[in-house]
């Protein structure tokens, strides 16, 4: 079978190898499709060295096809389209003990700590692995991405009604606009890059705000909310300026989360956190639950993810995926591969 392979920062390379044989308790899957992730990016430009490390197979956005797989609880069977839990927990710590599993202090994620699915054929174990429903492989491959962005979403316990911002109109941010709609709030979204907010435009934000200077963005939040500022705001980007934009606009008592992914330090008048009582969450990898839940919402027919797709490339021409959202990545939301 092939397989993608990083060496070392931008080094990725197609190389062969025996298929995977599944233990008891595992299955074999044959990968369809393999989303590009933020810690993707990440890994292969050496700024994930809290997490990872190398030689390193990468991805852990997928859907996949069974197999072959043993008689089980959960009704999975040869032939049936899957998406599967990235997320590796120790099942000992305070964490996993407590069944906050998404955030085992040991969490090994597959394509960081371990290797991911970028592969024609990968074993997982069957607890893992999530029935589709009949939704298509190249609709599942985008459940895992929704997830993390839904799991923040309900984090910040989003109400009917309250306006929220999200500030940063990745995939993740996109994502989080499309589930905090779901909620019934009234959705903002904020970036420095105009295409990305027209898209957001598209896939229902109530208004954007295009975030070429602190000053401006102060006066655009103000106008927004008359002055009030907003009740839940969303950092999806990993920066401390975009983490002080929601700071700044935040109402008193407002719910922060922070989903973005940074190893840069933040200096600040943290006064202003006890002056407004503020309650900021961190928000980290996803449930079960959530994987489920959004299945069935996507199934359902009450939100449409397709359009998060703006790019796909055949297995042969991985290093050339990840080059081209390297040099042009605000022009693109979801890249995946093709198996």
């Amino acid at each position: 079978m092939k397989y993608v392979s990083m060496a070392e920062p931008k080094k990725v390379e197609i190389k062969t190898g025996n298929k995977p044989k599944p233990k008891k308790g595992e299955a074999l899957l044959r990968i369809i499709y393999g989303g590009i992730c933020g810690s993707d990016m990440g890994l292969y430009k050496g700024h994930m060295d809290a997490y990872a490390s190398y030689p390193r197979i990468p991805g852990h956005e997928l859907s996949a096809e069974i197999v072959e797989i043993e008689e089980n609880e959960y009704g999975l069977k040869e032939g049936t389209i899957v998406t599967v839990n990235p997320y590796f927990n120790c099942h000992e710590c305070y964490s996993c003990e407590r069944g906050f599993v998404n955030c085992c202090v040991h969490n090994k994620t597959m394509g960081l700590a371990i290797d991911g699915g970028f592969a024609e054929y990968i074993t997982m174990p069957i607890e893992r692995i999530y029935d589709g429903k009949g939704l298509n492989a190249k609709t599942l491959v985008l459940i895992e991405p929704f997830c993390i962005s839904y799991h923040a979403v309900k984090r910040a316990n989003v109400q009917p009604g309250e306006k929220v911002l999200v500030v940063g109109a990745g995939t993740i941010g996109i994502f989080a606009l499309m589930a905090a709609k779901l909620k019934g709030a009234e959705v903002y979204i904020s970036d420095v890059v105009e295409q990305k907010l027209a898209f957001a435009q598209k896939m229902g934000a109530d208004g954007v705000i295009f975030n070429d200077n602190n000053e401006n963005f102060k006066e655009k939040v103000d106008a927004i909310t008359d002055g009030k500022g907003f009740d839940v705001l969303i950092e999806a980007v990993g920066h401390p300026m975009t983490m002080m934009n929601c700071i700044d606009g935040a109402a008193h008592m407002a719910r922060i989360v922070e989903v973005g992914i940074s190893s840069r330090k933040m200096d600040f008048d943290f006064s202003i956190v006890q002056r407004k009582e503020l309650n900021i969450f961190g928000s980290r990898n996803a449930l079960k639950e959530d994987f489920i839940e959004l299945i069935d919402i996507v199934r359902s027919g009450r939100i449409d993810i397709s359009p998060m797709i703006t790019n796909m490339y055949d297995i042969d021409q991985t290093a050339q995926a990840f080059e081209d959202l390297d040099r042009n990545i605000g022009n693109n939301l979801k890249t995946i591969i093709k198996f």
